[in-house]
């Protein structure tokens, strides 16, 4: 009996040495990650130095300032987020099984994503109404680096990227991306069945800025049909992009997700693009090292039910005709 209550003691101490080390790794400094962990910096500096005496390794380097891990603490920091992770998702899964879903879900996706998100998250928090959604833009690069961390409990992103590496992951497809023309009415391209390249790259156009992956897509279908694309305005926010083709005093080039969310403003016509070289993968991804949390299996459920490639694809059709 006091073996069994001296072991879940000490378990639970490693948990908090843990998050007590993870915290400091992120805000490098310990007076910052007392804070964050709710407790005196004493405390937390005390906890630590425990966990080094423990595992007979230094984890910081001290001075008179925090300076940084060592190897040993960068290494330990690795296990500690997965360590983390696997607990958290050990406790909704029986919180599951005992009153079903709940605790909250961390969802990242690309800003060109963001617009088909709300198809994903609404119908999952009407199926689970005590689950919080923490929805975070955020880029290619950062999505890896919190799926590694464990950060973030799955990511709504491009799934060929030759960019970024998204590192070891786990993959569900939802849709390919498609291309339109979103022009205003009075534009000698708005009445044509099918729009080209070629000719788009001469219109006075507002697109996403090169840094964003969208826009990079963009430039390299234009360079596969002969064209470079010289736009008026760019801007890193598809929100903003919109407000200034609304004017009517540009056109651009859409992805067919945002129609879900923006449509197609007063004075404007969309008109489909000649099929691109490349129309890029959409899906879901999470890490590939660990169990499959229950948060993420289930948001895969809720698209596998709802298959949003044919909602998208018939929200399109219903603008086109």
């Amino acid at each position: 009996m006091d073996g069994a209550g001296g072991s879940g003691a000490f378990c639970g101490v490693l948990l908090r040495q843990l998050e007590y080390l993870v915290a400091l790794a992120r805000e490098r400094h310990f007076a910052r990650a007392a804070a964050a962990c709710h407790v005196s910096q004493p405390s937390l500096s005390e906890a630590i130095r425990k966990l080094e005496r423990e595992l007979d390794v230094p984890l910081v380097r001290r001075g008179q300032r925090f300076g940084g891990l060592t190897p040993e603490g960068e290494r330990v920091v690795l296990w500690a987020h997965r360590i983390l992770a696997d607990t958290d998702s050990l406790r909704q899964d029986l919180a599951k099984m005992r009153q079903g879903l709940s605790g909250t879900l961390r969802l990242g996706a690309i800003p060109t994503a963001l617009t088909a998100a709300s198809l994903l998250t609404t119908p999952f928090c009407e199926r689970y109404p005590h689950v919080r959604v923490l929805l975070t833009s955020l880029s290619s690069r950062e999505i890896a680096r919190r799926l590694a961390n464990f950060e973030i409990d799955m990511a709504l992103t491009y799934l060929e990227d030759d960019d970024e590496d998204l590192g070891d992951v786990r993959v569900s497809p939802l849709y390919e991306e498609r291309y339109l023309l979103l022009t205003p009415a009075d534009s000698h391209l708005a009445e044509r069945p099918v729009a080209r390249w070629a000719e788009v790259a001469a219109l006075p156009l507002c697109l996403l800025a090169p840094e964003m992956r969208n826009r990079r897509i963009l430039d390299a279908n234009f360079r596969h049909a002969g064209a470079v694309v010289v736009p008026v305005i760019e801007t890193d926010t598809v929100s903003a992009l919109y407000a200034h083709v609304a004017t009517q005093r540009w056109s651009s080039v859409i992805a067919h997700a945002w129609l879900h969310m923006f449509g197609v403003p007063e004075g404007m016509r969309v008109v489909r693009m000649e099929r691109a070289a490349h129309e890029p993968r959409v899906g879901l991804v999470m890490t590939g090292s660990g169990p499959e949390s229950v948060m993420a299996r289930a948001v895969l459920g809720i698209a596998r039910e709802l298959n949003l490639g044919e909602v998208l694809d018939r929200l399109t059709g219903e603008y086109l005709t």
